[in-house]
């Protein structure tokens, strides 16, 4: 079956820092569960072939097992959990990056007809399904091609696109269609998104992120929160918050200019949300940062 052979060809191909010979392949394996931890999720399709992992994306939470797949269509700061993974059975999983262009040049090939229609609204940034039989085999024959290093560069850009194909007319094809329309709701989104994360220290106002981004405020507010799960606010906290915990990684005795790096300018109200949302604080969790190791993908197993 699919999924047993995926579990082996993971376990023999997966290297400490996760990536392999194929750009954009990621396979990882994680023998314990610890604690949750936040990151970033990439724009990835993640599958599980062993363990299972449990994600939060603001009041939204995610959890998939073997044989299932996750799609993350934005960049988005979550906080992740192991959920069955030990050393005898780890956890083990594949990762693709997803490119919007390579997205953008299937949907142009595609007939009339050969995928649905976009929806109104934007859909989350998001989401998980059961990986059906065929996903699963275009992915077994991607990781096989590490075994063979002379069809690699002419075989792997092609299953990949056939990936991506079972990925565009599948149960979340709405998420990953969007990802390479240049005028989707997502893309209007993104574009907010990353404006925000390259200037998360500085304060702004929503009226004039939302006309940057091309949408009326009230669109903004609707497609940014079906997306995110967030504010536009609170999405800025969580990435100040995450830049703040890997800042004290580096610099543990400066807890007040790290909080001042990152935007905020009351001391007090930097150590309350960085209690509030890492469940100690920063100066306590410090400690442990300096021995942490960041995962590559955030939504990976």
């Amino acid at each position: 079956m699919p999924l047993e052979e995926l579990r082996v060809l993971l376990a023999r191909h997966v290297r400490p820092d996760w990536t392999t010979a194929i750009d954009g392949v990621l396979i990882s394996k994680v023998d314990r569960s610890d604690p949750p931890a936040p990151s970033m999720s990439g724009t990835v399709l993640a599958v599980i072939a062993q363990g299972a992992k449990r994600l939060a994306l603001g009041d939204r939470v995610f959890e998939y097992g073997p044989g299932q797949y996750l799609v993350a269509s934005v960049d988005l700061p979550v906080t992740g959990q192991f959920i069955r993974a030990d050393a005898e059975h780890p956890a083990l999983g594949f990762g693709l990056t997803l490119d919007p262009s390579a997205v953008a040049e299937l949907l142009l090939q595609a007939g009339p007809g050969d995928t649905p229609r976009p929806g109104g609204g934007a859909p989350s940034g998001i989401a998980v399904s059961d990986a059906p039989a065929a996903l699963l085999d275009a992915v077994v024959r991607l990781l096989r091609l590490l075994d063979e290093p002379r069809d690699r560069a002419v075989l792997a850009p092609l299953v990949k696109r056939e990936i991506l194909w079972r990925l565009i007319t599948g149960e979340q094809g709405a998420t990953v269609r969007q990802l390479g329309l240049a005028d989707s709701s997502l893309s209007h989104v993104s574009r907010a998104v990353r404006w925000i994360r390259e200037h998360y220290a500085e304060p702004f106002r929503v009226e004039d992120v939302a006309r940057m981004s091309g949408m009326s405020v009230s669109a903004f507010y609707r497609n940014f929160q079906a997306v995110t799960a967030m504010s536009p606010i609170q999405f800025q906290k969580q990435i100040r918050l995450q830049e703040a915990r890997l800042l004290l990684a580096t610099h543990p005795g400066d807890v007040t200019g790290v909080g001042r790096r990152v935007g905020y300018d009351n001391p007090s109200q930097f150590s309350r949300e960085y209690r509030r949302q890492f469940g100690s604080a920063p100066s306590h969790d410090a400690a442990r940062l300096r021995d942490a190791v960041r995962s590559p993908a955030g939504v990976l197993p």
